[in-house]
């Protein structure tokens, strides 16, 4: 979770997903319903969307960072585009979910929900992705400086808070910023 939900603990990015290696007897509902649990008052959500292999897709986020984002229109209006009619985070979440369910690829839209901004969505999805002007935690089609700026803030974070919890000087509920 350290490695790489880092930045969205630390209040700095909206959303991040994770791989969870689980083993055979642990159940990850479960398990993110104890996080969701621990995390209340920090203001983070988790959701399990599905488990392949031994592993469980865990995606991490900021409750009012998403809900936010879902409430602008111009989101709205590209959401419904892949079959999105309500824009209540469980609901939407239930959407998302299904939508990785069907298909062996991301879909395309998941950008918005790890709070990429929608110029970059589209800019990807129109150019199949290729053309960016720059790669960092996701491709970038519009805005580079203020991107490369936020990759090197999102590394920073990382850093640090992987420093940290190795030497076992904060636990990620210490490290986790409440908002």
């Amino acid at each position: 979770m350290i490695e790489y939900c880092a930045p969205t603990l630390a209040s700095l990015k909206m959303a991040n997903l994770f791989r969870y290696v689980c083993a055979k007897e642990q159940d990850p509902e479960i398990m993110v319903k104890c996080w969701n649990e621990v995390f209340e008052d920090k203001g983070l959500g988790f959701k399990y969307f599905h488990r392949s292999d031994g592993s469980a897709l865990i995606y991490v986020y900021r409750k009012s960072g998403l809900a936010a984002k879902l409430r602008n229109v111009n989101v709205q209006r590209f959401l419904r585009k892949y079959g999105y009619c309500d824009f209540d985070i469980d609901q939407a979440l239930d959407r998302l979910s299904g939508r990785l369910s069907a298909s062996s690829e991301f879909p395309h839209e998941i950008g918005i929900f790890l709070g990429y901004p929608l110029g970059d969505v589209i800019g990807f999805i129109e150019n199949n992705g290729k053309h960016c002007k720059c790669i960092g935690s996701w491709k970038v089609y519009c805005n580079e400086n203020e991107a490369e700026r936020d990759f090197r803030r999102f590394r920073k974070c990382k850093d640090v808070y992987q420093k940290l919890w190795t030497e076992g000087t904060r636990s990620v509920i210490q490290l986790t910023v409440a908002g």
